[in-house]
């Protein structure tokens, strides 16, 4: 049986692309299984925690005393103060901003880290949402995003499922190993048609339809059911639920079809640098709480703006 369905919100902004805004929210795709103990001691049953100590005294050592240092060489760090790896950390913005839009095939699983599920904020955010999942269904293509979670900067695939949409958070290329060295058959290995005759028919008579249910983690039912016998002789004593993540609400969205036009108009064929897409996402928000008529003005001075500072595409390098 599948995870009960989290509605607990994770985050909440915004899809981003172009001057389209789609306002959303994020749950878990996915549940933690295995198995996880507390330290306890044994006479009093109460929690043990991880005690901060100098690994060359053993000594406990008070907060003030700890610093934060990487190691560049063998035993030789460089100590960053707490305001610097502040001021280090990006800007949450509360959107997911889409960079690019690629085949889904050209990204290879080794990259997959941690999915999402992606569901619209109110109602303004059901038709674009339902337009950006059925075009990314028809074409093929996922959004490839970055967005800010915790703190922490995320490179995203923003990819349809049934009738909604996954954020599947990737590992960055630097985060993925190479694979040489290892011992991969090398290309000059060939098998023989008769091999590879019985391979396919043994495929074959194994193959099935995909059902998740067929498979358990033995391991962990076992200790349930060992945990389970046990809880019925000694009582059980329920934890306090970490409390959710607050988030700033964000604006509806304006006219998706003058959003969709205006961003063609303005779509160069290369990625627009940073502060312009910025400025345009702060016009778009403005114009959704103003008056009808300004809204009609500000995207008249946009558009006429847009056509006054474009530039044209600067040309790619033949590989």
């Amino acid at each position: 049986m599948p995870a009960p369905t989290s509605s607990r919100t994770l985050w909440k902004g915004a899809i981003s692309f172009g001057l389209v805004h789609i306002p959303v929210t994020l749950h878990s795709a996915t549940a933690e299984s295995r198995m996880k103990f507390n330290l306890l001691e044994k006479s009093s049953m109460t929690r043990v925690g991880n005690k901060q100590v100098n690994k060359a005294t053993g000594e406990a050592m008070p907060r003030e005393e700890i610093v934060k240092g990487f190691e560049v060489e063998k035993d030789q760090f460089v100590v960053l103060t707490p305001d610097e790896i502040k001021a280090a950390m990006p800007r949450s913005t509360q959107t997911i901003d889409i960079e690019s839009f690629v085949d889904r095939e050209q990204i290879p699983s080794v990259f997959f880290n941690k999915p999402y599920y992606v569901s619209p904020a109110g109602k303004g955010g059901q038709k674009p949402f339902a337009l950006l999942r059925e075009t990314l269904a028809r074409t093929g293509k996922v959004g490839i995003a970055k967005v800010v979670i915790s703190t922490k900067q995320h490179l995203a695939m923003l990819v349809p499922q049934d009738n909604g949409l996954v954020l599947n958070l990737l590992r960055w290329s630097d985060e993925v190993r190479d694979t040489a060295g290892l011992a991969w058959p090398a290309e000059d290995t060939t098998v023989s048609a008769a091999e590879l005759k019985m391979a396919e028919q043994l495929v074959d008579a194994m193959a099935g339809d995909w059902q998740p249910d067929l498979f358990h983690d033995e391991f962990r039912e076992k200790l349930m059911a060992l945990v389970e016998q046990k809880a019925k002789e000694g009582g059980l004593r329920a934890a306090a639920p970490l409390p959710g993540e607050d988030a700033p609400a964000t604006a509806e969205v304006i006219d998706l079809t003058e959003l969709l036009r205006r961003s063609l108009k303005g779509n160069t064929g290369a990625a627009a640098p940073a502060a312009k897409k910025a400025a345009a996402r702060r016009e778009a928000e403005a114009a959704n709480d103003a008056p009808a008529p300004l809204k009609k003005a500000a995207a008249r001075k946009s558009a006429t703006t847009a056509r006054a500072s474009a530039k044209p595409a600067a040309k790619r390098k033949s590989g």
